[in-house]
């Protein structure tokens, strides 16, 4: 059984990399997401253990003296951080990973997981940017313009990325970004032991 591939993914916020990342569990088998804890409170709608763990600050910050993430990051006022065991759980069983994280977390990632695959979602334009921003109607205008300000800075970074897909349209991209998946999974180099199954005379299903 081969190891779980780690899919990383970044964007800015309004880019869409949350309806792609929800996108690709849905269209694809054998991947699934890895839970982020947070400090902040829960969104309408956002359920514990599924949407986030919801931690208090002071949980959080125990969390990072025990060295239980993978990442971390301290943005828009809040925390957010990938707990090791909810990745590591999931590749050792052969399950691939979806991490839904910002420009500073994935490079930590990668730092710690050279083998991880980076996707950056971007959004067509500025404008179309903001404008979504706008419409989705989760936060306030002072934090819209909080999060717009970021967004020259994490577009910087989108270049050292393994793959860029431009979000024009949901369903485009989220097919661009299943084929990457697709196309990860099946490289030489994460299927080492195919060769020998059929050499052996096993039966080898897709």
């Amino acid at each position: 059984m081969r190891k779980g591939i780690v899919f990383v993914i970044s964007g800015p916020s309004g880019a869409g990399k949350g309806t792609v990342a929800k996108g690709i569990v849905d269209t694809l088998d054998n991947i699934g997401f890895s839970i982020s804890a947070t400090n902040r409170a829960p969104r309408v709608g956002e359920v514990e253990g599924k949407s986030y763990y919801f931690v208090s600050n002071e949980r959080f910050d125990e969390m990072i003296k025990n060295d239980e993430f993978l990442e971390y990051v301290d943005k828009y006022k809040n925390k957010y951080g990938t707990p090791k065991s909810s990745v590591y759980d999931l590749i050792d069983r052969g399950k691939d990973v979806i991490l839904d994280v910002e420009t500073i977390g994935a490079a930590n990632i990668k730092k710690a997981m050279p083998d991880a695959v980076s996707i950056f979602i971007l959004p067509p334009s500025l404008s179309i940017l903001k404008q979504r921003l706008i419409n989705r109607g989760t936060e306030t205008p002072e934090l819209v313009e909080i999060r717009f300000s970021q967004v020259c800075d994490e577009i910087a970074c989108a270049h050292e990325y393994d793959y860029i897909v431009v979000n024009v349209d949901k369903e485009k991209c989220l097919r661009a970004v299943v084929s990457i998946i697709e196309a990860e999974r099946r490289k030489g180099s994460r299927n080492e032991e195919l060769p020998g199954l059929v050499l052996s005379g096993d039966t080898i299903s897709d």
